[in-house]
This record gives C-alpha cells, sequence and structure tokens, in this order.
C-alpha cells in the first residue's frame, strides 16, 4: 500500500460528498420516514438523542476510512482494466464492491436482525451511491 499515490484531496471530497448524500438520503422529505418506521421506532422518538458528538465523529472516521481504502482499490482494480484508472473504471469498483461485499453482508444483517428487504433497500441504496461517487472521484482526481 503506497499512502504517498493516494490524492488526499480526493478523498476529503469523498468525506463531504458521503455527508451531502447522507443527508439528503435521510432527509424527512426523502427516506427518512420509511426508514424510521422499517426499524422500529414511531414518529414520538427523537433519532440521536444521545451522544451525538461521538456519532457524527464516528461517521466522519468511517467515511474516511471507506475513502482511503476505496483510493487503494480504485488504483488496484483501476489498473487492470482496458483503459486504466477513470471515472468509470472507478465507479465500477464501487459497484463491484458494494454488489460483492457491502448488499450482501448488509443483507443478512438485516434479515436477523428482523428489519426486512425495505430497510435494507433504503440503507444498501446509500452505500451504492456514495461507493460510485467515491470510485468516480477517486478515478478522475488523480
Amino acid at each position: 500500500m503506497d499512502f504517498l499515490s493516494i490524492n488526499w484531496l480526493a478523498v476529503v471530497a469523498c468525506v463531504l460528498v458521503s455527508m451531502v448524500s447522507g443527508t439528503l438520503w435521510y432527509n424527512p422529505k426523502t427516506f427518512f420516514p420509511i426508514w424510521w418506521k422499517g426499524i422500529g421506532k414511531t414518529e414520538n422518538e427523537a433519532p440521536g438523542s444521545s451522544n451525538m458528538n461521538l456519532t457524527w465523529a464516528l461517521t466522519l472516521l468511517a467515511s474516511f476510512v471507506q475513502a482511503v481504502a476505496m483510493a487503494f482499490m480504485v488504483n488496484a482494480m483501476g489498473g487492470m482494466m482496458t483503459g486504466g484508472v477513470s471515472a468509470l473504471s472507478g465507479a465500477g469498483t464501487g459497484f463491484m464492491l458494494w454488489l460483492g461485499f457491502v448488499a450482501p453482508t448488509s443483507l443478512v444483517n438485516k434479515l436477523f436482525a428482523g428489519h426486512g428487504l425495505k430497510v435494507w433497500a433504503i440503507e444498501v441504496g446509500n452505500h451504492l451511491v456514495n461507493l460510485l461517487l467515491f470510485g468516480a472521484i477517486l478515478g478522475a482526481w488523480r
């Protein structure tokens, strides 16, 4: 792993993109009400009422770690594709990682938690958007 091969500005851009996409995805006018009900919460329960500073700090850290890992994967997988590393090969890398690891792992977790396919689809949809965007950003911005 060559940390010098990472475009750190692109990583920061990915973190910012994940915050924006999450805000839009889980907005009260988009998927939040369906997701909230799907995880067994009522309208009267306030989300994230305990230790939100830690929640946001760990969310930012997780997004940063994911973007760094994606940078390595985009470089490795893009280098094996015709045309090399690009926005398209980066997005393809994001899709394959989502399809092979994120979607199935999350599916098992949601089914055993009793949250069902609707909650799974909302959550993995957000992950798919992020991984596609991360891959495209990291592949294009080298």
